[in-house]
């Protein structure tokens, strides 16, 4: 797929000099903290040194004083708490946080996960049967319940009361809970408006700590968990969620909780674990067990104190990923068929495919899939209990929540962020969304936002990259969204020695620049260039710089994300 490179705008040269000599670092770099807002001595340190001290006080959140009350009534008058989470990591390992922090202190306590197929995303009305039923009279909703307004509705009748902990964006009316956790609230001043659903029910326990004199290093027994929804929900590595992330993956990669451990073993790599290395060997296999059987075993797996139990859990959740896997390669190679054999479908600007044999669980997978392919943004379908579900992904810069809400007249709920979203539909819809979708994209996407973009941070000679400019580099992470891994450009770069083809389409080779040293390279994906750079002519590079690993041997490595010959 064609990609375009975009070379970032630099900052002001005297601003660059300024900041290169006050913190004595490459003026590169220091063109790299410009571009992320940082000016000043001070901005800078509290960016290299992320310190708990930054994190903002919980009682700043609209509701936490209400939530806190509820909490210490129903403690106090021995009523029985329900935790209810979503069945995705985000929503279990909020659950897991806030059930083993209260119930190290109360023993009149449960939790709730929803099944995905039998009730669906969010606020069940079963889940609220079943509190009832069971003499529940207090919810704590984790990342859900933002938009739940008629089932709270019906939960108050029932005697039930909610407290919402959610980070989702707000409808038009709030639910009627006795508090409403979101910083995303319009009347909300919370400082930093981006925390995942498991950082709301951090701050919860946060709030509670404080107020009771409970030791802070306790509530910070739960980063790892913390850490973990940060990197899988795709939230902002920003502000109080980079503290956040930065100190989880301290206790990841020092002191993990067993179920984390358990899933790092059963991954293959116990150690240097990255934001990126959370989303791919510990996320999805928390998430196997929701998309294929029930995500209380993640649960039970994340609240395990012993390890041999954990073993056997994480075995267990390991095989329904393998199991996902299966399904998420097959649905996806049928859903490109699908495409591919239509020509009004490869013609437009969304893609909607729709198949109600598909299996749920892995809907959301296979639409990030197709996104990769086609880079437009994307719904995968399926039936689900009588109605039509929906995983919808976009691509940068479009905003997916937005287009949905033009379609929302055809849809029975829908909810999500600007880059991922959940939907239903009835049946009978599914071929008006389809067109409606379409029509709302094509009017409101650019032409640019329909090719994929290289963003590059600056040009770059290689005789730059150094053992300290790298040692620098690597503290303006954790990375992800928002604080994304540098990219570099370098020009008139050339091969020394032999080019390889590894794997399936995969360039290694070495480079250099005009006097630099030789940088060994890995370019994925990228095998179609191999003969134009076997010529030996001079050509461009963009890449990101990282550390390679080899029998315990480091040295740096270029991973290349784009070659111009």
């Amino acid at each position: 797929m064609q990609k375009r490179w975009a070379l970032k705008q630099n900052p002001d040269i005297n601003e660059v000099k300024r900041i290169s000599a006050e913190l004595g670092i490459d003026e590169v770099l220091a063109a790299m903290l410009l571009q992320r807002g940082i000016q000043t001595f001070e901005e800078a340190r509290f960016f290299f040194r992320p310190d708990m001290r930054h994190l903002h006080d919980p009682f700043l959140m609209q509701g936490m004083e209400q939530a806190i009350e509820r909490i210490e009534k129903a403690i106090q008058t021995g009523e029985n708490i329900l935790i209810y989470g979503d069945y995705d990591v985000d929503g279990t390992t909020a659950v897991t946080v806030v059930y083993s922090f209260f119930r190290k202190r109360y023993s009149r306590i449960e939790y709730y996960i929803p099944d995905r197929y039998l009730e669906g995303y969010g606020i069940s009305t079963q889940g609220i049967d079943y509190a009832a039923q069971n003499n529940f009279t207090l919810i704590i909703a984790l990342d859900c319940g933002i938009k739940a307004v008629d089932k709270v509705a019906y939960a108050n009748e029932l005697g039930v009361d909610f407290i919402i902990c959610d980070h989702h964006t707000p409808g038009n009316e709030l639910p009627e809970a006795v508090a409403v956790l979101d910083p995303k609230r319009n009347d909300c001043d919370y400082p930093y408006k981006e925390l995942s659903g498991c950082g709301i029910g951090f701050k919860l326990i946060q709030a509670y700590a404080q107020k009771n004199d409970i030791s802070f290093d306790e509530v910070a027994n739960y980063l790892d968990l913390v850490a973990t929804s940060i990197a899988c929900d795709i939230v902002h590595v920003t502000g109080e969620n980079r503290t956040l992330a930065s100190f989880g993956l301290q206790k990841i990669n020092s002191n993990p909780g067993t179920g984390i451990k358990v899933l790092m073993d059963i991954a293959g790599k116990t150690s240097n674990y990255s934001i990126s290395d959370v989303v791919f060997m510990i996320g999805p296999r928390i998430n196997a067990a929701g998309r294929i059987d029930n995500a209380r075993h993640s649960v039970e797996l994340l609240l395990s104190e012993d390890m041999e139990a954990a073993k056997a859990k994480g075995m267990l959740i390991s095989e329904k990923n393998l199991e996902r896997k299966g399904h998420d390669l097959a649905i996806t190679d049928e859903a490109l068929s699908m495409i591919a054999a239509d020509a009004v479908m490869t013609g437009r600007k969304s893609t909607v495919v729709f198949n109600e044999r598909w299996h749920k669980g892995v809907i959301g997978i296979v639409a990030s899939r197709l996104t990769e392919k086609y880079y437009r943004p994307t719904i995968v379908l399926t039936h689900s209990n009588g109605h039509v579900a929906g995983s919808a992904r976009s691509v940068v810069g479009f905003d997916l929540y937005e287009a949905l809400c033009g379609c929302s007249d055809l849809l029975l709920q829908f909810g999500g962020h600007k880059y991922a979203a959940g939907l239903t539909m009835k049946p009978e819809q599914v071929e008006a969304f389809t067109a409606r979708f379409e029509e709302v994209v094509a009017a409101t996407i650019t032409e640019q936002q329909l090719i994929q973009e290289i963003q590059i941070d600056a040009e770059l000679k290689l005789e730059k990259i150094t053992s300290k400019f790298f040692r620098v580099l690597t503290q303006f992470g954790p990375f992800g969204p928002e604080n994304v891994c540098p990219v570099f450009i370098s020009r008139n770069v050339s091969v020394y020695g032999n080019v390889s083809l590894v794997g399936s389409n995969h360039i290694k080779m070495c480079v250099h620049q005009s006097g630099s040293p030789l940088f060994d390279c890995i370019a994925f994906n990228q095998g179609e260039c191999i003969e134009e750079i076997r010529k030996g002519k001079p050509f461009d590079i963009c890449y990101t710089i990282e550390e390679n690993i080899w029998r315990e041997k480091r040295s740096i490595q270029l991973n290349i994300k784009g070659i111009r010959c």
